[in-house]
């Protein structure tokens, strides 16, 4: 049952009986497709045909027509875990007996690319770590729909992107909505690589050819010396890595109307320009330097340097 057959059901519980056309008028549906829909409910046994009158049709009870389905829908569910049970521990088994050179699977072509990702964001059940590179594209972060389905099943996402990732129109407005579903960026002047790893199963790799952004494939790295050296890549830089954005918690002394004033900061101090943070925050050049006015004469200083250092003495960012 999809959306349409959900929504017709539903009207129809609602109603003592109704016809074809009260159907396709009350569901926003035209004859035919309302005609199919009653004809697989009916299949279901989820309707029936009124016995007084064999053109109307009323809804079965939930409690006995919906039963059924439920129940064979958790005898495939149960048989589908238990088959995934049987292959994990056949998997596991083949991996045991793997050499050195199988540690690694090399992926071909960015379309196999992008659906290995999709597979390793799904199957993540604690944490993806993630190097986001300026210039090497894999897939944009509104067609990268696992992500959201990971966050909202609570997985965390830790986030290290160059620099230059921070001129990417929106980037700021994208990362203040998703760090309170969990994920947390921070930032380095340059990364080595693009890097996704799945807790502590998998590593991903995207590789391109020299002098061409795109990718061409990747590598996949099982859990091995070579995974163990990856993850503590990734763990050192992200120890090196500053935050994009202090916890709340953290941040002192500004008063809610001025967060404004505390993200400028915070931009600045990742080495953006007065043009590339009031681009990100939707502020002109000329409010960003008033802004900045302001700050110089609260802090009691007059250079940028000396208001860096006050703004983190006095846990501003």
């Amino acid at each position: 049952m999809d959306e349409s057959h959900t929504a017709v059901y539903r009207l129809l519980l609602g109603l003592p009986s109704a016809d074809l056309e009260e159907v396709a008028r009350g569901a926003s549906l035209s004859m035919r497709a309302a005609r199919g829909i009653l004809d697989d409910l009916e299949g279901l046994g989820l309707i029936a045909r009124q016995a007084s009158a064999r053109d109307r049709v009323v809804a079965s009870p939930p409690s006995v027509a919906l039963r059924p389905i439920l129940l064979e829908h958790e005898r495939r569910l149960s048989s589908a875990h238990e088959a995934l049970v049987h292959l994990s521990d056949v998997y596991r088994e083949g991996t045991a007996q793997r050499a050195a050179p199988d540690v690694i699977d090399v992926v071909h072509g960015a379309d196999a690319v992008v659906q290995r990702l999709g597979q390793l964001q799904a199957s993540a059940e604690r944490e993806v770590r993630v190097f986001v590179l300026e210039k090497i594209a894999l897939v944009s972060g509104p067609e990268n729909i696992e992500e959201d389905r990971a966050l909202s099943r609570g997985v965390r996402y830790r986030v290290i992107a160059e620099r230059a990732v921070l001129e990417r129109p929106g980037f700021v407005d994208t990362v203040r909505t998703l760090e309170p579903l969990g994920e947390e960026v921070r930032v380095l002047p340059r990364l080595p690589t693009r890097l996704f790893i799945a807790d502590d199963a998998f590593a991903l790799l995207p590789m391109h050819t020299q002098g061409d952004e795109t990718v061409s494939g990747a590598l996949l790295i099982h859990p091995s010396p070579l995974f163990d050296l990856v993850q503590s890549m990734f763990e050192d830089s992200w120890n090196r890595a500053a935050r994009l954005f202090a916890d709340r918690g953290e941040v002192q002394d500004l008063e809610p109307d001025e967060s404004i004033d505390r993200d400028l900061l915070r931009l600045l101090l990742l080495g953006m320009t007065d043009a590339s943070a009031g681009a990100q925050l939707g502020l002109s050049l000329r409010t960003v330097q008033r802004r900045i006015a302001g700050l110089l004469d609260r802090a009691e200083v007059t250079t940028r340097i000396q208001l860096g250092a006050e703004a983190v003495r006095r846990s501003w960012v």
